[in-house]
């Protein structure tokens, strides 16, 4: 999570994009992450936005809450994106449903925040590397306070 902030503020992004990547995956915290790698879709994406929603507004929740379907459109909409996820990212989406359909796929494309979703997205998938440095969440504590509502 504080890799993909990091990507997210290395590339110039708003801030409610910064946030939402920072944030993305906060819907493991609540002890449920260990179910989605043992084949139980833990839904954090859901979790994670409906808990957000308390500090924050649709700006950064809405892509938390689509991150998990925008790996299931890019599958399909993107020629290639597959094949570059990670084995872990692999076996997760198919434990949160696979690729779209085209159906889905345009039906998600025509949704608020789609656009955002796939932007944190491809900063959360660039985000896999243990030994990258990155600032602490000390670092984003001004852009969060900045957000809250």
């Amino acid at each position: 999570m504080l890799q993909a902030g990091a990507l997210a503020e290395a590339a110039g992004a708003p801030d409610h994009l910064v946030a939402a990547a920072l944030l993305h995956d906060v819907g493991h915290f609540d002890g449920t992450g260990l179910e989605l790698m043992a084949g139980k879709d833990n839904r954090h994406s859901s979790t994670g936005a409906d808990w957000l929603a308390q500090w924050f507004g649709p700006e950064v929740t809405e892509p938390v809450r689509l991150h998990v379907a925008a790996k299931r459109y890019l599958c399909t909409a993107e020629p290639g994106y597959r094949e570059r996820l990670s084995a872990a990212s692999e076996f997760t989406l198919q434990v949160q449903g696979g690729p779209m359909t085209e159906e889905q796929a345009a039906a998600f494309a025509a949704r608020p925040g789609a656009v955002d979703a796939v932007t944190v997205r491809r900063w959360d998938e660039e985000a896999k590397h243990a030994d990258a440095a990155t600032p602490p969440f000390e670092h984003f504590r001004p852009l969060l306070a900045r957000l809250m509502g």
